[in-house]
């Protein structure tokens, strides 16, 4: 499900309808519907399937002129970009000198131990099986996710970035509404890290 919160930082930081826009890993099109019907026009890509409104195709075969795109949205879907070199300057061609890239990011280097055993006990309250334990888990993904700061790195080279925000984002993690707060008082606590980044940035 798509978070309210999600859509609102998207919307703050694209320029004003009906700017257009590309969304990468759009998924099952839920942001791409949200944006259209605000007036956006808006290609959005997933390599993985083809949801309505979705064209099957990763961002390094996106087949539209230089400059096409006044902005790009990313929402949890960079860190499975590949090959990331390329499909970065293929990011860079599209959006038009001075569009941004709006991120929202698993930082999946701050995701430790902790973070992995409180994602498995909410997971374990609503019956959902875990194939490994908090160890396992953390390794799993640290192996699969590009890191944020590869992201960055990538993208430094064509885009101006902001400083990633941390914040929560396990609660977001195929887990019923309402854990948001629990998270946050975890982070404030310390117990947990933040493991959510999102980042502006703007095509030098």
């Amino acid at each position: 499900m798509l978070s309210p919160d999600v859509v609102a930082f998207v919307r703050a930081a694209l320029p004003a309808a009906p700017a257009r826009v590309l969304e990468i890993g759009a998924g099952d099109g839920e942001l791409a519907g949200v944006l259209r019907e605000g007036g956006y026009d808006v290609l959005a890509i997933d390599p993985a399937g083809a949801a309505p409104g979705v064209q099957q195709v990763a961002l390094n075969d996106v087949d539209v002129p230089a400059a096409s795109f006044h902005g790009a949205v990313a929402v949890v879907s960079l860190h499975h970009v590949e090959p990331l070199a390329q499909s970065f300057q293929r990011l860079a061609d599209l959006v038009r000198p001075g569009g941004v890239l709006v991120v929202d990011e698993f930082a999946v280097e701050r995701f430790d131990e902790r973070a992995a055993r409180w994602l498995l006990g909410q997971w374990a309250a609503v019956g959902r099986e875990a194939s490994e334990d908090a160890p396992g888990l953390v390794a799993a993904l640290r192996e699969h996710i590009h890191p944020v700061s590869l992201l960055t790195e990538a993208l430094a080279r064509d885009f101006a970035l902001g400083e990633p925000v941390r914040g929560p984002y396990l609660h977001r993690w195929n887990l019923p509404p309402g854990l948001r707060c629990a998270e946050e008082d975890l982070i404030a606590a310390g117990a947990v890290p933040a493991t959510g980044a999102r980042f502006v940035a703007v095509r030098r």
